[in-house]
């Protein structure tokens, strides 16, 4: 059976500025302005990466007034490492029997 890990997810992560959001988001709910006061990105390139993040389900809003808030859905991050583990147990259990294709 192969086990199958999200390639979009990992693409979507895989951008050093969204990982350091998805970081920042897994400490405290945050809203642009203090996103962009941690990573100096500025608020445009910023607000098109949450986009990206809040596309892909990674991320979800909460409007408070004239301001957003971003939250991490830990579901997300659960499942992609729950794809991970998968494949790791497959590794360990493929090398443990010696499995493998002859030439």
């Amino acid at each position: 059976m192969m086990t199958s890990v999200d390639t979009d997810l990992i693409r979507v992560l895989a951008d050093p500025l969204r990982l350091r959001i998805v970081t920042l988001l897994a400490h405290e709910t945050l809203c642009t302005t203090h996103l962009v006061e941690e990573t100096g990105a500025r608020q445009t390139n910023l607000s098109n990466h949450l986009r990206v993040l809040r596309e892909a389900g990674i991320v979800e809003t909460e409007p408070c007034g004239r301001f957003t808030y971003y939250r991490l859905r830990p579901d997300v991050i659960t499942q992609l490492a729950g794809q991970f583990t998968g494949l790791a147990e497959t590794a360990r259990t493929t090398a443990e029997t010696g499995r493998k294709r002859a030439c």
